[in-house]
């Protein structure tokens, strides 16, 4: 099988390096010609547009930033004279990947929605949680070179139902991140230790991935590198909310958690790192989680 791959991001180009790895005949795009240059190096084929990608392969995969991004390659590949899956890593939530696969449908193309979570230490590792839906037979077919990339979930038969399970999925993430961010930096204004309230958490009922793995190598440290952005974060939350709100359901929760992440956005920027969420915090609290890193009042100027 000759695979397609589309969009050599932080997540795309470790997925892609690990479908190459793995002995899959692979042909690439992205808009950047530099990361097409280093994606020849581990023996990829650089294409020249997302038509070109569907002209060489059966599946192509695609790992994108942004539903429009999403869109216009879904669009770009139809006419492709070989493609016969599409695979959407990327995640852009249940409207755009229903309008997507009814695009897909009529040019007898299956559509598999299949984002991940995992972050880029995933996307490296083949440890990704992948969630897909679409056609059972699509899945069946392409099930063992997602298990490249981490672990397939079948989701549902039903286009957009795996978009659904990653936004509850990120809720969750950008909800455990924003409160520990906050009770972080209640006990260390209280005059705690950092390391010791995160060992507490981790020992008790109040462990999460943010005081497990997000804190520990990002924030204590003060390098804000967990590789996941602020921007992407927030696009997230607000897919969330439209769908929950489609649906009148209650969004108080996440409302609140919204809130702290559009301030963040605004204050760090989108390409900051999402364990950024903290500085916020620290800056209405004038203390710093760990170090050394600049003051809160020193950020403030």
């Amino acid at each position: 099988m000759t695979v397609g791959f589309i969009g050599l991001g932080n997540m795309g180009f470790p997925m892609a390096r690990r479908l190459a790895d793995a002995g899959n005949d692979l042909v690439v795009y992205d808009t950047r010609s530099e990361i097409l240059d280093a994606a020849t190096t581990f023996g990829a084929t650089a294409a020249s547009s997302p038509r070109d990608v569907a002209d060489r392969a059966d599946t192509v995969l695609a790992s994108l930033p942004s539903l429009q991004a999403s869109t216009e390659v879904a669009t770009g590949v139809l006419g492709g004279t070989r493609i016969r899956r599409f695979v959407d890593l990327s995640t852009v939530g249940s409207t755009v990947a229903q309008h997507n696969r009814q695009q897909l449908a009529a040019h007898d193309i299956a559509a598999l929605d299949a984002p991940v979570s995992g972050g880029v230490g995933g996307a490296a590792n083949g440890t990704l949680a992948i969630m897909v839906s679409g056609p059972r037979e699509a899945f069946d077919t392409v099930a063992p070179l997602l298990e490249a990339l981490g672990r397939p979930i079948f989701v549902s038969a039903e286009p957009g139902a795996a978009q659904t399970m990653k936004l509850l999925n990120n809720l969750m993430a950008a909800a455990t991140l924003a409160a520990t961010a906050e009770v972080m930096v209640t006990g260390v204004k209280a005059g705690l230790d950092p390391q010791v309230i995160l060992d507490v958490l981790n020992a008790g009922s109040g462990a999460t991935h943010a005081s497990r793995d997000k804190f520990p190598r990002a924030v204590l440290p003060r390098t804000f590198d967990f590789g996941f952005a602020t921007g992407l974060m927030v696009k997230d939350i607000r897919l969330y909310l439209q769908e929950a709100r489609a649906m009148e359901l209650p969004t108080g929760v996440a409302d609140a958690v919204a809130r702290l992440w559009e301030t963040t956005v605004e204050r760090e920027g989108p390409e900051s790192d999402f364990t950024s969420v903290v500085k916020p915090v620290e800056d209405a609290a004038g203390v710093i989680i760990g170090g050394p890193g600049p003051s809160a009042t020193d950020r403030a100027l």
